[in-house]
């Protein structure tokens, strides 16, 4: 048995926020005490108040989170400076938090620490990890996302699917918070494990079309790419996008050895003496690329892609919860559109199932079914959860 609920308000009172939140989640629950939980809320609330509130209510619950670019529920649908808390419950799945401190400087130790702890509650192996590290915006827009992920597997010493994503603070680049328990953190790495008779699957799609040949990376450093195919990565962007300079909307395509599936990486700046280009995110050298294009609908419709991905790879009948992880540049083109991501999933859907989600500052999750977890950026990110 799998109990889920979802929350949310938008009412820009702390206090009143969070008791309309658990108003909704008490009374879905029907008497039943959630052990777990999920926390996303907008940056400008009270959080030390809301994470008390929600202790006090159900005390000792095991509560992850983490400040938002954007939030999305199933009872509101998408918004933007709001609160939303997804409660779980069951007598056949465990699920603990745990948490690792340092993520930037020190991230397989703080991948390690969130393992152990949770680990050590459930005394189970993990079948699912839902991780939302901090983003370290000050120092150059981008997640150490790709250390963290190592850590974590790492860590698990076993294959665990991890999705999740990147704490975000409504696109001010400044300052991101986690939550643990009652704690707020700014350099941490929160988990959820999930064990036991738990069902889940996932997709991910993004909308973004490859364009031109695809070329190899062949001179470059963490996040800077200084050569593709022997020439400066600027001038091939250029080939393909003229005088216009690299963004957000034409990010690059990496794939994976000779799969044709890829993940993504943002352009953030470029050098044109070097003719270099700074990524958020790590690029290999060696690695196969391709620039990209995408249109609105296209981006739009990459939602409902990923929610049928995950559908016709859940290994059960019917699933009892639904999570969303949408990147902040998804948001950030789609402006007023915004909404139309969550819409789509929606109306996908054959019967009401409690769904709540985020805008992050990057993804984790497979590229495949049963492969093993990615660092995303722009990608939209299914994962469904349940027991029959």
């Amino acid at each position: 048995m799998l109990k889920v609920v979802v929350g949310h308000s938008e009412d820009p009172n702390t206090k009143i926020a969070i008791e309309e939140v658990l108003e909704q989640c008490q009374q879905d629950l029907k008497g039943i005490v959630p052990q777990a939980g999920i926390l996303f809320a907008a940056i400008d609330f009270e959080h030390e108040v809301i994470l008390k509130e929600i202790n006090r209510v159900f005390s000792g619950i095991n509560l992850i989170g983490c400040t938002t670019d954007g939030e999305m529920s199933s009872v509101l649908g998408f918004q933007q400076d709001s609160l939303t808390l997804m409660l779980f419950s069951s007598d056949t799945i465990r699920i603990h938090a745990g948490v690792g401190y340092e993520a930037r400087d020190r991230p397989f130790l703080a991948a390690e620490q969130a393992v152990n702890q949770a680990n050590q509650k459930s005394g189970l192996a993990a079948k699912l990890c839902i991780c939302l590290p901090a983003s370290f915006i000050a120092d150059s827009l981008t997640t150490n996302g790709e250390l963290i992920l190592q850590g974590l597997k790492q860590a698990f010493n076993s294959e665990v699917a991890i999705i999740g994503g990147t704490a975000g603070d409504q696109y001010r680049l400044q300052t991101t918070y986690q939550f643990f328990g009652t704690d707020v953190l700014t350099d941490s790495l929160p988990i959820l494990t999930f064990s036991g008779d738990i069902l889940f699957s996932y997709g991910t799609a993004c909308g973004w079309k490859p364009i031109g040949l695809k070329k190899i990376v062949t001179k470059a450093s963490g996040a800077v790419i200084y050569e593709i195919d022997g020439e400066p990565a600027l001038s091939f962007y250029q080939r393909y996008l003229g005088e216009r300079m690299p963004t957000a909307e034409n990010p690059l395509a990496v794939y994976e050895g000779e799969s044709d599936r890829y993940y993504m990486r943002v352009p953030h700046t470029y050098d044109i003496e070097t003719g270099s280009i700074d990524f958020l995110g790590n690029v290999p050298e060696q690695a196969i690329v391709q620039v990209t294009e995408v249109s609105r609908n296209e981006l739009i419709s990459a939602s409902e892609t990923g929610l049928k991905i995950a559908l016709e790879n859940y290994p059960g009948t019917k699933p009892e919860a639904i999570l969303l992880f949408s990147c902040c540049c998804r948001r950030w083109l789609l402006g007023t559109r915004t909404k139309e991501e969550y819409l789509l999933v929606k109306s996908a859907l054959s019967t009401e199932i409690p769904i709540c989600g985020f805008y992050t500052y990057g993804e984790f999750a497979p590229l495949e079914p049963h492969g093993s977890s990615y660092f995303h950026q722009e990608t939209f990110v299914t994962l469904l959860l349940g027991t029959k």
